[in-house]
Formats: C-alpha cells, structure tokens, sequence
C-alpha cells in the first residue's frame, strides 16, 4: 500500500524531422516534492525510450480516483494517520480508511438479489408487448390515444404481475439481506478459527477480520472474497492496490449535498489558488455528514479473538464511522 504525500509530473519530448513525441509519467515520495519531480522524471524518460523505440505505451497517465488507478499509487489527501494505516479523502469528499493488512470486506445486498438479472429482460418483455398492443390497436383503425392507453395499460399491467412474481420469488429463495447473512454464516462454519466483526451499510454488509493480520493480495483472501461474494470492483482494487478500505463518512448526495466537491475533479493534489474553495466544499460537507453515521456495528461472529494489531484500527474505524451510534446511515 502506497499513499504518497508528494506528487509531481515528469515531460520528455523529442523531435526528428517530422516525427514528434512527448511522453508524461507521474512520480510521488513520502519525503519530499524534489524527490516525487526526480521520480516522475525518471519515470517519464524510461516510457519515452520505450515508446521511441517502438512499443505502444499510453502518452501520458491521467489524474484518476482510487477505483481507476492501475500501477499509481493511492491519489487522495492525507488526513490522518495511525501506524500502516492512513486516513484519506476520496474523490467525492468522503474519509476512507486505507489499511495495508487488516482485512476489511464490503458485501452488496445488489449482489445478492435473485431478480437483479432479471428485471432488465422483464422490462424489455413489458415494452416489447406494449408495442406489439400499440401496433395491433393501430391495425385496428384505433385512435392514436387509444392505441397508446393501450399499450400503456398493458405494460403497467405487465410490470405489476412481474414485481408480485419478483416478491414471491424473493419470500422463497430469501431477500438480499438474507442471503447476504447466510453466505457470511457459512463462511464462519468452514473457518471456526476466523473471527469477524459485521456491520451494516447502507447498502450492504462489512465484515472486519479481526483474529490476524492478512496479505490483500494473497490468494487466500483473494479465495474468501470469492465465498463471502464480496463486491468484485472491491476485491479487484484491494489487489491492484495492496491494501484493504473502509469508508468512514457520509456519501454526500445521501445527506443533502448536492454539488460536487470542489474544485472539479477532486482528485490529489489541488493546485494551491483552488485550495480555498475546495477547503468551503469540505467544511459544509463535513457540518452535514455530522449526524450521519456509515455503518452500523451489528454483531461479532465467529471465535472471539482480537490481535492487538487490529484493535487499534478497529478502534478508529468505529469512532469515526460513528458505527457504535443511532444515526441514520449515509
């Protein structure tokens, strides 16, 4: 896991007759900006040689949030810090907590839906037989408004036997939430020697393992994301980036901020002159995402075990994410 204080950018450009080219590569450092400026040069030189002598590199890399990066560390401001662990602002404003080895796991109810994949198809079946009754009724030397109630009528009438077939469906097989807990549950039988804490989010689950520490990019964690049916961007991005995340503060258009935090886009770092207005951003975020909490302890699981390691970055995780309180989740 790499959060880097410093960030600059490197240039090459080269000219021969008419061929022309200019390559720019990012560097970073924990010490200092000269140090992150003699990286992103080397690192612009060492694409340009390649990209000159013929191989197909991308001219430049993009300023990206967290859940784009590929080969560039974590982009996002530092605020604070506890051991490994680092405390960041992400590209929406939110604080997320960035862990090289205590294992963090977000489940999607969305993910364990037994209708997810199929209310595409049934809308497109609604539609297709509302235009069929549209086009049967205007063979019929309907009115155009007739023939449009009609096929209207029929498509509500379809999505209303569709959403009592999607109820029944979910009354049998489980709801999400359900399903979600049993694939927890039977991921702690198989492990007896696992210990979780679960907590509910707005829209899921997270679980934090708090009997050892873990590699994110071993295959063992790789193969418990797999049974737990994590979310596969999560899981992608815990191995991309050698560390496991957590946020700890409100998503702001759940609590009533609607723009955007500024300046656009708010990825790390921002130029000095925009800092002003992006500190005004943060401090109305921060006022209203105070009585909102992201996620809501529910229950220990599994052998009752915590290392001291993980204790301390449990300890932070609840605070912050006010996970011990009533308020709302957000």
């Amino acid at each position: 896991m790499i959060v880097p204080r410093y960030w600059a950018e490197g240039r090459v450009q080269r000219r021969e007759g008419r061929r022309q080219l200019t390559v720019r590569r990012f560097g970073w450092s924990d010490a200092s900006s000269e140090e992150a400026q003699a990286m992103a040069d080397a690192r612009a030189q060492e694409a340009f040689d390649r990209a000159w002598a013929g191989e197909r590199l991308p001219p430049r890399e993009w300023k990206v949030p967290y859940n784009g990066a590929d080969g560039v560390p974590i982009r996002e401001e530092i605020l604070s810090t506890l051991g490994a662990a680092v405390v960041t602002r992400n590209s929406y404003g939110a604080a997320c907590l960035n862990t090289p080895d205590v294992l963090f796991a977000d489940l999607d109810f969305a993910d364990f839906d037994p209708m997810r994949n199929a209310q595409v198809p049934g809308c497109a079946v609604a539609a297709a037989c509302a235009g069929g009754a549209f086009a049967i009724a205007h063979q019929l030397h309907w009115s155009f408004l007739q023939s449009v109630g009609t096929g209207l009528a029929l498509f509500c009438a379809i999505g209303v036997v569709l959403a009592f077939i999607a109820k029944a469906m979910r009354r049998v097989m489980g709801t999400p939430a359900s399903k979600a807990r049993q694939r927890v549950q039977s991921f702690v039988e198989g492990h007896p020697d696992w210990s979780f804490r679960l907590y509910e989010t707005p829209a899921g689950y997270r679980l934090l393992a708090t009997h050892r520490l873990f590699d994110p990019t071993s295959d063992e964690v790789a193969q418990a994301f797999a049974a737990l049916g994590v979310d596969s961007t999560y899981a992608a991005m815990c191995r991309r980036q050698a560390c496991f995340r957590a946020r700890l503060t409100a998503k702001p258009w759940r609590i009533g901020v609607k723009a955007h935090m500024r300046p656009r886009p708010g990825i790390w770092p921002v130029a000095p002159e925009r800092m002003a207005v992006r500190e005004a951003w943060i401090a109305e975020y921060e006022k209203a995402s105070a009585g909102f909490a992201a996620c809501k302890f529910v229950e220990s699981l599994g052998m009752p075990r915590i290392d001291p390691r993980v204790r301390a970055v449990q300890d932070l995780h609840d605070r912050l994410s006010q996970a011990g309180t009533d308020r709302p989740l957000a």
